[in-house]
């Protein structure tokens, strides 16, 4: 069949049961399923795109995701992931804030910004600034309560494994994004850059900002760099400023993200973890890498 609706459970609160798979397969007239992992997730394939209002009725509320795409190209050969709230489950701005003693305030404006309410450059400018004669030391502090969204490690490793190049694009800042790409072991990475006169942070990010179009234009330059089409790229954010790098990838997914970029995006992951895009795919759980 042409198509294929992929379920992916959140493991930490429900598994993909016979029951669900069967009224789901009903829904959307459905061949025999295929287990990925078991309990966790299995592709049902189908003559058609299923209708994804069905979907959500057949799965009666469950925490469990549902994909659906063309069964041909799944696997791809670069993957754009963005940092805060996707890769890390924090956004480090304001995790740095906190330390300012201003983390409230900073967090009302950045989740404004990623909700696509403010000017993503202007609400930058704005945060930074309030950050100014904040120690530097703040960021190792920072670095310290970061922790990695559980999936993230096995979505680098497995995607790189299988030849493909990972690139983590941020509009946060270089001093985490190259701590996370030395953690998780992504190819390269992309960020802003916080100044500082060696002893605090001067209130001031570099130029040029990256910004939503930067992110698309990455997608873009990468994309052209390994010779392959935009339809052999995947991406994943949760803001409004990865909804265009979204809309361009050949799997632009909208992971756990905010209610614009929820609404917009053509794939959503809103209960499982990122191993959720390795399934999407069609990685089997033998298949996942770890290192």
């Amino acid at each position: 069949m042409p198509y294929v609706l992929t379920l992916i459970a959140d493991r930490a609160r429900t598994s993909l049961d016979e029951a669900a798979i069967t009224r789901v397969r009903a829904a959307i007239r459905g061949g025999e399923p295929e287990t990925l992992s078991a309990a966790e997730a299995a592709d049902i394939p189908c003559t058609a795109l299923p209708d994804m209002e069905a979907v959500r009725t057949a799965l009666e509320g469950l925490p469990i995701d549902a994909i659906g795409q063309s069964a041909e190209g799944r696997r791809k050969s670069l993957l754009l992931a963005d940092m805060d709230s996707t890769i890390v489950a924090a956004e480090t701005l304001d995790e740095l804030a906190d330390f300012a003693g201003i983390k409230e305030k900073i967090a009302a404006i950045t989740a404004r910004a990623m909700n696509g309410e403010l000017d993503f450059t202007a609400a930058l400018r704005e945060r930074v600034g309030m950050l100014k004669g904040l120690a530097v030391d703040a960021l190792d502090k920072t670095w310290q309560r970061v922790r990695i969204t559980p999936g993230a490690r096995e979505l680098v490793a497995t995607m790189r494994a299988n030849g493909a190049l990972t690139a983590l694009v941020s509009g946060g800042f270089t001093f985490f994004t190259g701590r996370v790409t030395a953690e998780l072991g992504f190819d390269l990475h992309h960020a802003n850059t916080l100044l500082d006169d060696g002893t605090a942070l001067t209130g001031a990010v570099g130029e040029p900002i990256l910004d939503r179009d930067t992110k698309l234009r990455t997608l873009i330059e990468l994309a052209e760099r390994r010779k392959i089409s935009l339809a052999d790229t995947l991406a994943v954010g949760d803001g409004a400023n990865d909804l265009d790098m979204l809309a361009q990838a050949g799997l632009g997914v909208a992971f756990h993200a905010r209610p614009i970029v929820a609404a917009s995006a053509r794939v959503r992951v809103d209960f499982a973890d990122l191993r959720a895009l390795l399934f999407a795919q069609g990685y089997r759980a033998e298949e996942i890498r770890t290192a």
